[in-house]
């Protein structure tokens, strides 16, 4: 492979790993190979957290933005909502969440509440 810190390199990588993380594209076999390294490194990233594009795309789609929501959640203490997701996803997901249940500090979830309530923001349980 080329140059990472080459900007050219790095945007064509930049696309071909985005278009690689959205289970409703495939690759463009006209792209060059920095897209095609990408897009496959991309597409790993998407199957680790959603399972096989090839088993179907699931109805809910987990990012790493959705499994630092369920950690946080477990941190708080707070109850989930697991619907839509399949059972591979519920597998990573509840790994994330149990990790941010070990991480539970009653003390903190009691804080962050007042600190809502004095914002006008209800959390319904």
């Amino acid at each position: 492979m080329k140059n990472i810190f080459n900007p050219v390199y790095r945007q064509e990588y930049l696309k071909g790993y985005s278009s690689g993380l959205n289970p409703y594209l495939t690759i463009d076999d006209t792209k060059n190979e920095v897209y095609a390294f990408g897009f496959c490194q991309g597409r790993e990233e998407y199957e680790k957290m959603n399972g096989k594009v090839v088993y179907g795309i699931p109805q809910l789609i987990v990012t790493n933005k959705v499994l630092e929501d369920f950690l946080l959640a477990g941190m708080l203490g707070m109850n989930i909502n697991a619907d839509g997701y399949n059972a591979f996803q519920l597998d990573i997901i509840l790994k994330w969440y149990q990790s941010g249940v070990e991480k539970y500090n009653p003390e903190q979830s009691e804080y962050l509440q007042e600190i809502l309530a004095e914002n006008g923001i209800e959390l319904t349980q």
